[in-house]
């Protein structure tokens, strides 16, 4: 049996592709920024678009990317002006988003909770041509934001006083990454589902990091195991029957741990190298460098 013989297979890999290339690229940037689950929160909010969509008759994918796109911007700004009552209002956003969107999916002419099933934990099997069209659109616009700000971008995630002192704009910047991670939750919720699309954006980065020095290094590595867990989790849930969003998060995790299990013997081989670089009397530069943590500064 071919799995490409069927056009909804064929939908869903490409949508699954293009998934796995943006979520990582978006999440680079939300882990340099310890906001790894920010993903999490704007998911919450985007229920509220999946309701309203049902409720108005129109796509869902459209109506959850404005809503998400809105939650996103506010949640900026209350980190911008919360101060210490900012933790209280993100959760009254997020729990407000859920309950909105169970509320609107049910107000909806034939509307249930069965029908956020899909958009919760993701359905590869339902995703129509106009859901590939939105998210090739969206993914589009994600990687423009990715790599072609990729410099500034990472400038304002280390560190904002410094980008703010050489007169990068930083708060447009902060605002056009909430922006784009809230267009990533809404393409990846057709494939891993609203509740675990955060998974797919950070834990390919942390895998990432156990064997890269470089965030251009980071940034690839990343990527290719994105790519390669939602295409292998498609592939498995097509032939053994099983959730493809928990599938695609397993496989994730799993890629995390054969990483972090390969990074540790070549920490203590660098380690050795470097002591014995430095008994010689050799520079340290010399000895292979050490594996960087995941807190460590990574260069462009």
């Amino acid at each position: 049996m071919d799995i490409l013989d069927y056009a909804f297979m064929q939908r869903a890999l490409l949508a699954a592709v293009l998934v796995g290339v943006i979520a990582p690229s978006v999440g680079v940037y939300l882990v340099q920024r310890r906001q790894a689950l920010m993903g999490d929160g704007i998911g919450h909010v985007a229920m509220t678009g999946v309701g309203l969509g049902f409720l108005l008759s129109t796509s869902p994918v459209w109506m959850a990317t404005a809503v998400s796109v809105l939650g996103a911007v506010l949640m900026e700004l209350i980190r911008w002006y919360g101060k210490t009552r900012g933790d209280i209002a993100l959760a009254m956003l997020f729990y407000g988003g859920m309950a909105g969107g169970v509320m609107f999916i049910n107000l909806a002419p034939g509307g249930s909770n069965a029908n956020l099933t899909s958009y919760l934990f993701g359905s590869l099997s339902t995703v129509s041509e106009s859901d590939v069209t939105a998210i090739s659109l969206l993914a589009a616009f994600v990687m423009a934001v990715t790599l072609g700000l990729r410099r500034q971008l990472f400038a304002v995630s280390q560190d904002e006083e410094f980008a703010r002192v050489t007169g990068l704009p930083v708060r447009a910047l902060n605002l056009l990454t909430a922006v784009t991670a809230a267009v990533t939750v809404t393409v990846a919720m057709r494939v891993v589902g609203l509740l675990l699309v955060s998974a797919l954006m950070v834990v390919p980065v942390a895998a990432a990091q156990q064997l890269t020095r470089s965030f251009a290094a980071t940034f690839a590595v990343a990527v290719a195991i994105g790519v390669s867990v939602t295409i292998g989790g498609t592939v498995t849930s097509f032939y053994q029957d099983v959730p493809p969003g928990s599938t695609i998060v397993l496989l994730t995790i799993g890629a995390f741990v054969a990483l972090t299990a390969l990074a540790s013997p070549l920490a203590r081989r660098r380690a050795r190298a470097l002591a014995a670089a430095q008994a010689a009397g050799d520079p340290a530069e010399c000895a292979i460098p050490a594996t960087r943590g995941p807190e460590s500064t990574v260069g462009v």
